[in-house]
């Protein structure tokens, strides 16, 4: 087995290094925190803002700093912004070319005025772009509405947000937990409490339609990272309609494939998996991977995609626990997911991820380490991270078990 990238160790580091350098940030705590004080002090001062503006040195930075500011309150428009234009298809019109605002008043079902307003909106945040070199205007897509016409995945998200900010329109009660049930717990079928509702058919449907639409990109930098070859037999836990398998099958011919999910998604992948060429190569098994036995022969690999991040730590230990154990001597289990703690991924993992897990009910994004850390109590070793070309949509940590039999207590 071979990553493409050099892997960073998570349980390899020297442990020497931690109480030195530990000591070095305590000897020097009181450093920062002067310094934080007088720079919070300083930003916070009316008049120094209104001279770092004038001043030509710092004019850059306090307009930066301004933007990013008023960017964070404004954050919810321009996202309203954005849904208007997906949900009126505006994007799907203009990869095909530049229009005129009638042509896309027209399209739309918009008042020119409301049109012209929409396209504005969408052009100061790069998502549109306003030609006005000739006499009469034309719009087309800018350099982000570019790159969302061809992520299919961001366009499902986008639509699925009615939901989410409905449960975050008050996020004091849902911090405090005193707020009413949220609509993400009553969609997603893994969160609800052991005896609850389960949801009905059409939410299944639909929500596994969402993670498979932003699937692609997660397989591509999975696959992209990690060489899969050295697997024969690999099992994909809650892996929806099978999306991630079919690229794994396309990729590599001769891994055979089986996939574990809840049985109304797993009815659903057979179907879709048995509509695709990779209908016989890819098993599918219905259960519950808490309770359930899980299939039977052992495994080499064992993935969990966007799965580990859904659950709270008692749940992920057990979950990677019942992995290893059908494991195979030198086995492998892989988590993929957006992960905390890095400055590429921390506003998707921390901030939005977040807050989302915390509407669902359960669940928390966590750094490579505390992913490593579980792994480790569930009796993986050999745990380290696979730097992958976008942090943003997935993160990845490896844990193996050792190529003899061992007794684990």
């Amino acid at each position: 087995m071979s990553t493409t990238g050099s892997a960073t160790p998570l349980s390899h580091r020297p442990s020497g290094w931690a109480a030195p350098i530990r000591e070095l940030r305590r000897f020097f705590r009181p450093s920062r925190d002067r310094w934080r004080d007088f720079r919070n002090r300083k930003l916070a001062d009316p008049a120094f803002q209104q001279g770092a503006a004038r001043f030509w040195l710092t004019r850059p930075f306090a307009r930066r700093s301004s933007r990013r500011l008023f960017d964070l309150v404004a954050g919810f428009v321009y996202s309203q912004a954005l849904a208007a234009a997906v949900e009126l298809g505006l994007f799907d019109r203009l990869k095909r070319g530049p229009r005129t605002l009638p042509e896309i008043a027209a399209a739309t079902d918009l008042a020119p005025e409301a049109a012209e307003r929409l396209l504005r909106a969408l052009a100061a945040i790069d998502l549109v772009e306003i030609d006005d070199s000739e006499e009469e205007v034309v719009y087309g897509l800018g350099p982000l509405g570019a790159a969302l016409v061809g992520n299919p995945g961001a366009e499902a998200m986008i639509r699925h947000h009615k939901d989410v900010y409905r449960d975050l329109s008050d996020p004091v009660a849902l911090l405090k937990g005193n707020g009413p049930p949220t609509r993400l717990s009553k969609l997603w079928p893994y969160a609800a409490a052991p005896g609850g509702t389960p949801p009905g058919d059409g939410d299944v449907a639909a929500y596994t339609d969402l993670m498979a639409a932003s699937q692609d990109i997660v397989a591509e930098e999975v696959l992209g990272s990690y060489d899969l070859s050295w697997a024969k037999r690999m099992l994909d836990l809650g892996g929806g309609d099978g999306r991630f398998l079919r690229r794994v099958a396309a990729r590599h011919p001769d891994i055979e494939l089986h996939l574990m999910e809840l049985p109304a998604v797993a009815e659903i992948a057979r179907q879709r998996i048995g509509d695709t060429r990779f209908g016989r190569r890819i098993t599918v098994h219905q259960g519950d991977f808490f309770t359930d036995p899980f299939p039977e022969g052992g495994f080499d690999l064992v993935t969990l995609v966007r799965i580990l991040h859904d659950h709270e730590d008692a749940e992920a230990l057990k979950l990677l626990t019942r992995a290893r154990e059908v494991l195979r001597p030198g086995g492998v289990v892989l988590v993929a997911e957006p992960m905390a703690g890095s400055d590429d991924s921390a506003a998707i993992a921390d901030a939005y991820f977040g807050f989302y897990l915390l509407a669902m009910g359960r669940g928390r994004p966590r750094t490579p380490r505390e992913i490593g850390r579980l792994m480790s109590e569930a009796g993986l070793s050999r745990i380290h991270e696979v730097p992958t070309a976008l942090p943003v949509a997935t993160g990845m940590v490896l844990g193996e078990i050792p190529r003899r039999n061992v007794a684990f207590t």
